[in-house]
């Protein structure tokens, strides 16, 4: 797991533009949204000492991201806590690399002083559901939302909890 770069904005752009991989997370995104999303995990990194890391594979090539951040929503969730999360493209699943990526992610973050991670999962997604159990997270609550930009779209989430 490396902090992500710019060619990296680029690598995400194209690993997530598989709409399967992308089903919970409102369809692939452009380019921009990983532009940004790259940009604000060094500054993470830089001042927190986590992210969500660039997630590399026996070869070198991108796979994904797995790693924390402050949960960015001001509309749902817990703002502002510290969530963890993964996202691997199609051909990464099933390998373990999720979950072995965020046991790294919690040592990680334990190592930089935090306390209590939080994991937001759509309730259909059983893949992440079943990480978050192999981590030991406990359900804390079940919630609707709309996910942004799209109003109206009333879906079903999961806060998933885990003291360190």
């Amino acid at each position: 797991m490396r902090v992500p770069t710019d060619e990296d904005a680029y690598a995400w752009h194209r690993v997530f533009a598989d709409r399967e991989v992308m089903e919970f997370h409102g369809g692939p995104a452009e380019f921009s949204v990983y532009e940004e999303l790259t940009a604000r995990q060094r500054r993470h990194a830089a001042e927190r000492g986590f992210c969500l890391w660039t997630v590399v594979d026996e070869h070198g090539e991108v796979a994904g991201f797995t790693g924390a951040q402050p949960w960015p929503h001001r509309s749902f969730g817990p703002y502002g806590e510290i969530e963890i999360g993964w996202r691997l493209g199609r051909s990464y699943w099933g390998r373990g690399y999720a979950t072995a990526a965020a046991r790294a992610t919690l040592e990680r973050v334990r190592a930089a002083g935090v306390e209590r991670v939080v994991a937001m999962v759509n309730a259909r997604n059983d893949r992440s559901i079943a990480v978050t159990r192999r981590l030991g997270m406990d359900l804390a609550k079940t919630f609707a939302y709309a996910p942004e930009g799209r109003p109206g779209d009333e879906l079903v989430g999961h806060q998933y909890e885990l003291t360190l």
